[in-house]
């Protein structure tokens, strides 16, 4: 459970910084994502979840 709670905060730590440090940048990607086809937008949560898995993964082979 210490994990979940641990993942989730990061979450919100990335998350958070970023609208912090350069809102009007993310307002910009909201509207570039609004602009592709939602097969495209799919892609990139598709990737974004692979990408994360084998981040997780990897903290994990390497003793995280």
């Amino acid at each position: 459970m210490e994990h979940v709670i641990l993942a989730i905060g990061l979450v919100l730590i990335v998350e958070g910084l970023a609208y912090a440090l350069a809102p009007s940048l993310v307002e910009q990607l909201l509207e570039l994502l609004k602009t592709l086809p939602e097969a495209m937008r799919r892609n990139l949560g598709f990737s974004a979840l692979a990408l994360g898995l084998a981040l997780v993964w990897l903290a994990k082979f390497l003793g995280a």
